[in-house]
């Protein structure tokens, strides 16, 4: 990856223009049987798109809080980039009521309303499906993304050196994020492009979010992204270790 790279935004754009169609997000779901493969391209897109939303339709500015009321899934994943391509701070796990903008899934939407700002709604489908019915008071993302543009573009440049993420109470600028991704690589496994780990931690915490994302962003590696991962025999496990070229694991 470019050593020039200085926040989670930077490395996506570097591993774009280094292998767009190589894979680096695949989503597990054991609870519905869900599986889905975003290569570095089709992750930039939904990125681009949400960036945009989050930019243009909802008025995120550099500084701003983004809670993210959700789970360790694909789209929680694009959500942490776009706030990163827009310099907003993504709260993982936050208060709501002290962000500028939620975004829930369905499991936390009663706990989202004590936001003031923009709330948006992710019913987290398979295949980035709509509510049948959109909560009151919610935005579906579902909705709102597939009009916004492919390209995104800042109004203003991102500061890597001002706060990007808090997760678990602790707050890290976009910088510390990709410093610190990179330094524990090793430990995780990821030991360059063909380092591909399998991650069932939750996004709660800094190390499910490392294992889960920005350790294999930052490596030019990929991930196994299992969500209700204790639902699956060991052998079955041991299958999807083999069949998905598991190299690393965290769970």
């Amino acid at each position: 990856m470019n050593a020039t790279d200085r926040t989670p935004a930077d490395l996506l754009r570097s591993a774009l223009a280094a292998d767009p169609g190589r894979p680096l997000v695949t989503f597990y779901d054991d609870a519905t049987g869900e599986r889905v493969e975003l290569s570095v391209a089709t992750f930039a897109n939904w990125v681009a798109k949400t960036a945009n939303l989050l930019q243009g339709e909802l008025s995120v500015e550099p500084g701003d809080r983004v809670a993210l009321l959700l789970p360790a899934h694909w789209q929680t994943a694009v959500w942490l980039l776009a706030c990163s391509s827009v310099g907003a701070i993504a709260d993982a796990g936050g208060d709501p009521a002290a962000a500028d903008v939620v975004v829930s899934g369905p499991d936390a939407l009663e706990t989202a309303r004590a936001c003031s700002g923009s709330r948006v709604a992710l019913a987290l489908r398979p295949l980035g499906g709509r509510f049948p019915q959109p909560p009151e008071g919610f935005v579906d993302y579902a909705v709102e993304v597939p009009g916004q543009g492919d390209r995104f573009v800042p109004f203003a440049p991102v500061d890597p050196e001002e706060p990007a993420l808090i997760v678990a109470g602790r707050e890290f600028s976009g910088a510390e994020v990709v410093e610190r991704a990179r330094d524990e690589a090793t430990e995780l496994g990821l030991t360059g492009p063909t380092s591909r780990i399998l991650s069932g931690l939750p996004y709660d915490t800094w190390e499910g979010l490392n294992a889960g994302l920005y350790g294999p962003l930052a490596t030019g590696g990929s991930v196994v992204l299992c969500r209700h991962l204790d639902e699956l025999g060991e052998e079955a496990l041991a299958k999807r270790i083999e069949s998905e070229r598991v190299t690393a694991t965290a769970r």
